[in-house]
């Protein structure tokens, strides 16, 4: 009686013992696992945490390029907020993300449409219009300023050829040529990426679900309409969050191709971040603008997210 008591009682302990050892493997994997996301988190601790923790801290002084930094408060935001120049390049900046978003969304769109087929042409297509994003934007910049550079740029030369500019015109001397200039050429540069994610998003969608709209009369601006656009709603977030992000943060384009010009015109909100921070040297005033452009960002892309957020919970 005894030994049959005794052998029931290590079968009860066996499952005790057993569920030890997966909890004990778990926690191995979950440490290794930390292990591996380590030099990650070190990473975005080095390269992104301690840098912005930096920025909000010099945005509250005077931090001068030499010498010692002095404890300001919110001078520095007070002054940008009624400085004529950052408040000129903001204008710009926003009036730029405006023309230029829906010209690469459009465009996009239609790129990803051509291409959709997948048969051999359309992926030829396909690689020639995204060849220009493996161009470096400041590459590209310096082609598109010969290009459109007076009196020697082919660009330039077609076009007084075709009797849109005359023979002495420059391209880069009027406000709204120079931008339109700088248009082109990030169209040219960044549709292709735009293409790839919108085809992702139109190949997501079901052909059974266009097919039954077309058989049940819908025409094709209706199918565009209810149908494409409500089920490719997070890709054209990802993208417009994307495009605006990177047109409120130009830089590049401009200062290469119009340098701020003419009559600093083209000074963008980065742009004038980088002459108060690097050419006149204060740190302070351009961390404090870094951080009012940063929160300004985060506010346009919530809203793009939330005008654009996924509503079907079906």
């Amino acid at each position: 009686m005894s030994t049959s008591t005794a052998s029931l009682d290590q079968k009860r302990a066996l499952p005790r013992r057993g569920g030890a050892r997966p909890r004990s493997l778990n926690r191995r994997r979950q440490i290794l696992g930390a292990l591996f996301t380590l030099p990650t988190a070190v990473m975005i601790a080095t390269f992104f945490l301690v840098p912005l923790g930096m920025t909000f801290w010099m945005s509250f002084n005077q931090w001068p390029l030499l010498g010692k930094h002095k404890w300001i408060g919110l001078e520095n935001y007070s002054a940008a907020l009624s400085d004529p120049n950052f408040l000129q390049a903001l204008q710009f900046t926003l009036e730029y993300t405006v023309v230029i978003t829906p010209i690469l969304l459009v465009l996009g769109f239609g790129l990803a449409a051509l291409v959709k087929r997948g048969n051999r042409p359309a992926r030829f297509f396909q690689s020639v219009y995204f060849l220009p994003v493996a161009i470096g934007l400041a590459s590209g910049s310096f082609l598109w300023l010969f290009m459109a550079q007076s009196q020697i740029g082919p660009m330039w030369d077609l076009m007084r050829r075709i009797g849109l500019i005359g023979a002495k015109s420059n391209l880069f001397a009027g406000h709204w040529s120079s931008l339109m200039v700088v248009i082109a050429m990030v169209t040219w540069k960044v549709v292709g990426l735009q293409m790839l994610l919108l085809l992702a998003g139109l190949q997501s969608i079901p052909d059974e679900v266009t097919e039954a709209a077309r058989v049940d009369g819908a025409s094709g601006w209706q199918r565009l309409w209810h149908i494409t656009v409500p089920l490719m709603r997070p890709t054209l977030a990802l993208v417009l969050v994307f495009s605006v992000a990177g047109s409120l943060l130009a830089f590049d384009q401009f200062y290469i191709m119009t340098s701020g010009g003419p009559s600093n015109s083209t000074i963008t909100a980065v742009y004038s971040i980088y002459r108060y921070s690097f050419i006149q040297f204060k740190l302070g005033y351009g961390a404090a603008l870094s951080v009012l452009l940063m929160v300004i960002l985060a506010m346009v892309s919530a809203v793009q997210m939330l005008l654009l957020r996924n509503t079907d919970h079906t």
